[in-house]
């Protein structure tokens, strides 16, 4: 079973309604202390947003959010990307209503980035990309290592390690899996369920099959659609299709920024990390894109304001790096910023 596979199977498919055309709204809702949350979204996908929704102990500190991922009890994990010289945990695990459970994995700092969860007969896994240590890692949910997985050498693509750092993985239906050489040298790998590497494809570059930064992918199979790889091409500013076995399908190309993905029925969420947070349905025709504003991402595109938190605004997103659904449709959105940024998307019926 795929990360999260559960949430499809109990999704009720008609809380998803059709998007009005009409501009989206922005109100305003109280959340238990009387404190004022923005409303974002419009029709059948409005949201409250609760910016800082994670509880963190006295002994941790956020850093720069990178991947998030929900377990089948409810339990959400954050990875974050060390910017310190003292090592910390990479990641941190909560409940549903933020507080903190369990932290682990300093020996992957500073390099936590994604991280998705997949159940495996009666068991789950976490598979942890590590762009400091250039490698994949699957563990149990309390972080015991199962194994280490370094680049692939069968392909003959890379002359050193330093050629290659993935950024996340997608889980393939016979129990395979793929990775996503986002931050180095622009392919993506398949393997089998015993992690052995199967295939290679991509590179960079502008054309049907080539990319610039594969820096998310996923399965998508949503109803109606025949099962593919969609990976998050995302310096070419789209999406790009695969068959299972590595042949170019097709693209979509109204992105920014395209940085990962999931899927809760047929609504696919994708964090843009051009301060937008995009719902497609299985068409990929746009259902709401979350925080869109051109004068903001403009200004967000220059960087400066990820450094500095005073210039936020509620409401509104910086730089949403990974995104995901639990099961009552509500959404996690963890942001790449100079101190962390997580971001609990409450959906309002």
């Amino acid at each position: 079973m795929k990360r999260r596979e559960f949430l499809k199977t109990t999704a009720a498919l008609g809380t998803w309604g059709v998007a009005s055309s009409a501009a989206p709204a922005f109100l305003r809702a109280s959340d238990k202390s009387g404190t004022q949350n923005p409303v974002i979204g419009e029709g059948a996908y409005r949201y409250e947003c609760v910016h800082g929704w994670a509880q963190l102990p006295d002994h941790l500190r956020w850093e720069i959010t990178h991947g998030v991922a929900i377990d089948e009890s409810g339990l959400i994990y954050i990875t974050h990307q060390g910017r310190e010289k003292t090592p910390l945990d990479v990641v941190v695990v909560f409940d549903p209503a933020g507080k903190f459970v369990r932290s682990f994995g300093k020996e992957y700092y500073p390099g936590g980035h994604g991280i998705d969860v997949r159940k495996e007969g009666s068991e789950e896994f976490l598979y942890l990309s590590d762009i400091f240590n250039r490698q994949v890692v699957k563990t149990t949910l309390k972080g015991d290592v199962v194994w280490k997985l370094d680049y692939p050498q069968e392909p003959k693509v890379y002359e050193k390690k330093e050629q290659y750092r993935p950024t996340n993985v997608a889980f393939a239906p016979d129990g395979g899996f793929y990775v996503g050489d986002g931050y180095g040298s622009h392919y993506i790998h398949q393997y089998d369920k015993n992690a052995k590497w199967v295939r290679t494809w991509g590179g960079a570059g502008k054309e049907p099959g080539k990319m610039q930064t594969p820096h998310g992918l996923w399965l998508d199979n949503r109803p109606g659609r025949e099962p593919s790889l969609v990976v998050a091409d995302r310096a070419n500013a789209r999406l790009q299709y695969f068959t299972l076995d590595g042949k170019h399908l097709s693209f979509v190309n109204d992105f920014h920024f395209p940085a990962h993905f999931d899927i809760l029925g047929d609504v696919m969420v994708v964090p843009d990390l051009h301060a937008q947070v995009s719902l497609r349905d299985r068409d990929n025709k746009v259902l709401v894109n979350l925080g869109e504003d051109p004068v903001w991402r403009e200004e967000v595109k220059k960087r400066e304001i990820r450094m500095d938190e005073k210039r936020w605004v509620p409401g509104k997103f910086v730089h949403p790096h990974d995104a995901c659904f639990d099961k009552a449709g509500n959404i996690y959105v963890v942001e790449w910023v100079h101190t962390g940024r997580v971001t609990l998307l409450r959906k309002l019926v």
